[in-house]
């Protein structure tokens, strides 16, 4: 697992180093969900850069218990009839759900349609992936969780318990996928000014830095999407790591 967040903890990579391993990427056939905004739009933006080639899936918050569980074979399927292969899956779409904080003031039907899609969808995102990337004997698989999978509070019941379940199917997957040289990781990411945090809380970027900025351990430093981005790829190109 890769934790972004201004705590103090992040990634040191020698940027001459870097530079050569992003050239990896050129070629490469990736299929990004939640691509259209925030995290995901910025790593697809970063592998167009450096030449991949990019599928961009994503599904609309009030049809996502439905959309969610087609949208990722439809789109494999078509991806590899399209390039012939599937090298990079990054499961990122994912909803907030309502913000009540209080569990007696949450619906079952909210509860069952954010796991539908942020639990569900990275499922299914992981199987359908396998099994394009099987025959090849190689891939790299990452799904988006959150620091709301370690600490409490920080988001709705239903939010946290699929980040939570998103880290046991990439661990799982991670041991039964590594014999065929396909690897599973998934990042955690602090909360930064996307489209789907700032429609959750019910405010806008600056006011949501504001607050973030405040509660973080590491002054002076304000997390982006870049930076997220950015841990995505060091999954991607450090072929060493896996089940994370």
């Amino acid at each position: 697992m890769c934790i972004v967040y201004p705590f103090g903890v992040g990634l040191v990579v020698d940027l001459g180093s870097w530079s050569l391993l992003l050239q990896r990427l050129e070629g490469k056939v990736a299929l990004i969900t939640g691509g259209t905004s925030g995290i995901g739009k910025r790593t697809a933006e970063i592998f167009a850069q450096q030449q991949a080639k990019i599928v961009i899936a994503d599904i609309q918050d009030k049809l996502g218990h439905s959309v969610a569980q087609t949208i990722r074979s439809s789109t494999l399927d078509t991806t590899v009839q399209t390039y012939g292969k599937l090298d990079i899956m990054f499961n990122n779409a994912g909803i907030g759900g309502p913000n009540n904080s209080r569990i007696i003031d949450n619906d079952k039907e909210d509860f069952e349609r954010v796991l539908s899609v942020n639990v569900t969808g990275v499922f299914l995102g992981i199987k359908h992936a396998a099994q394009a990337m099987i025959p090849t004997r190689t891939g790299s698989i990452i799904s988006t969780s959150s620091i709301s999978s370690y600490v409490g509070g920080a988001a709705s019941h239903a939010y946290c318990s699929a980040k939570h379940a998103v880290v046991g199917l990439t661990k799982n997957a991670a041991v039964e996928l590594g014999q065929f040289g396909i690897r599973v990781n998934c990042v955690f990411t602090y909360a930064l000014a996307t489209p789907l945090a700032t429609q959750f809380v019910g405010c806008n970027d600056g006011e949501l830095e504001t607050t973030m900025n405040m509660l973080a351990n590491l002054k002076g430093v304000t997390l982006k999407t870049d930076d997220v981005a950015n841990a995505v790829l060091y999954f991607i190109l450090l072929v060493t790591i896996r089940g994370m």
